[in-house]
């Protein structure tokens, strides 16, 4: 077989590769059309297995356990939150055991699967709140995004640049 034919057969594995790459949880058995303000409603949420995830916008550790507050946000198709779209409603994730908070803090990504166990009462501000609990199963931390964009690759231009 000639280098180029290897070569060409090594890039288009590659990408078929690529293709295949699998999301991070396992959503296989989970309910993806039930959203956290909808699971509040008394429409027998309780039970169902979900994939939810958003933005965290508190931590509380408790003797057995943590609970994380999150913002809800549809999910991408890689299974993060895409925050460019609007909210879907906050929950509670319950894990058992420790979370640093500096880990799991206000403004990070977070997706979740478990079953909605029930609701718990709480507030927002001074308005009062249901919030759906789902119990973390799985539970993915996402990598910080980038604030900055990432410059062009590719300039044009014609002329002569001096720099010191």
């Amino acid at each position: 077989m000639a280098p180029v034919t290897r070569a060409l057969l090594a890039v288009l594995a590659a990408i078929a590769l690529v293709g295949c790459a699998t999301p991070p949880l396992d959503a296989s058995n989970a309910d993806r059309d039930l959203q956290p303000r909808d699971a509040v409603l008394g429409d027998g949420a309780e039970g169902r297995r979900v994939l939810w995830g958003g933005t965290v916008v508190g931590v509380t550790n408790e003797a057995e356990e943590t609970l994380l507050e999150v913002l809800g946000y549809p999910l991408a198709r890689d299974q993060r939150p895409d925050t460019d779209r609007s909210a879907t409603g906050r929950f509670l994730i319950v894990e058992e055991g420790f979370l640093d908070p500096a880990d799991y803090a206000p403004g990070r990504e977070v997706s979740v699967v478990g079953p909605v166990t029930g609701t718990r009462d709480g507030r927002v501000g001074e308005h009062a709140y249901t919030y759906p609990v789902v119990a973390a199963e799985q539970l993915e931390l996402w990598p910080r995004r980038r604030d900055t964009p990432t410059p062009p690759r590719v300039r044009f231009g014609v002329g002569v640049i001096f720099s010191n």
